[in-house]
């Protein structure tokens, strides 16, 4: 993916970058609470959101995603960046930097009211702290709707590489993509309409919400990509394609516990994620990915 003209030497304002130093410390996720929804042409409306976690650890998707009103626990205000660049620190972050540049430039005039806010980027190694709690690399990337930010350490491309098999960098655009999926979530509120639906539905139905949720995130990935096909080398789709399938829950719970349940499903089937990601492709249209609260 061609993204190099997007350093304008400002990358780390543009983008709002922080790479965090140190940190650590113990979960406080947020609950309770109501949201904020704007305006904006999107109107009502992770990948990866603790895509380890939520398997291996039993993090629950749904607390990070919840209400960002609410108080949390035990959060320390994350280290700042150190003296120089956050996105040039390696080849991933300025990749990072540059994917989350592009959404920003593609999703923001779409809020024709001039609503839609940046999210920031907050780079970490091994564990460090979010508005949403502790963030540590077993998590996965994930965004915090409490100080409107996307998490990663990113070695985790390492990981979607050598123990997913999704190799490429358009499987890691992929990734930011559908964390800035979650925030055009939280701006349009429908983050808050899903987190009060939960709260009123059983568990299986409280996961059917969050997979809608992850589902729509994977088709503003797709339409992200659409309105970029410029910057699209041979081979990319097929990469998030093969990401969209390794990182499906029925493929990850094979792996991990070598049984498939349905019913505890957070982020989707394998091939719910690829046809998400392939419906928002190939229209190009917002519109189309309100088809998972229909």
């Amino acid at each position: 993916m061609r993204l190099d003209d997007l350093d304008d030497g400002n990358l780390d304002d543009d983008v709002n970058a922080n790479y965090q130093r140190g940190g650590g410390g113990g979960f406080g996720f947020p609950s309770g609470g109501g949201g904020l929804p704007l305006g904006g042409k999107m109107g009502c409306g992770t990948l990866l959101i603790v895509l380890i976690g939520a398997l291996v650890f039993g993090v629950n998707p749904s607390s990070i995603i919840g209400d960002p009103s609410a108080p949390t626990q035990q959060v320390q205000a994350p280290t700042r960046s150190e003296e120089g660049s956050a996105c040039n620190t390696s080849e991933a972050t300025r990749f990072s930097c540059q994917v989350l540049k592009s959404n920003n430039d593609t999703w923001a005039p779409l809020f024709t009211d001039g609503s839609y806010r940046k999210p920031g980027i907050d780079f970490y190694d091994r564990s460090g702290q979010s508005g949403c709690g502790a963030a540590q690399s077993a998590m996965g990337p994930f965004y915090c709707p409490a100080d409107q930010k996307i998490y990663i350490d990113t070695t985790f491309y390492d990981e979607l590489k050598t123990r997913f098999g999704a190799a490429g960098d358009f499987a890691q655009a992929y990734v930011i993509a559908h964390e800035v999926g979650h925030h055009l979530q939280y701006l349009t509120g429908r983050a808050d309409q899903v987190r009060k639906a939960q709260a009123r539905a059983s568990q299986v139905q409280g996961n059917r919400y969050q997979v809608a949720m992850e589902l729509q995130a994977d088709c503003y990935a797709g339409v992200w990509a659409a309105r970029n096909k410029d910057r699209l080398d041979p081979g990319d789709v097929e990469e998030g394609l093969r990401a969209a399938h390794q990182i499906g829950d029925d493929v990850l719970q094979k792996a991990t516990q070598g049984v498939v349940v349905p019913e505890s499903f957070t982020h989707g089937s394998a091939e719910q994620r690829m046809a998400a990601l392939k419906l928002g492709l190939r229209t190009g249209n917002e519109d189309e990915c309100e088809v998972y609260f229909r």
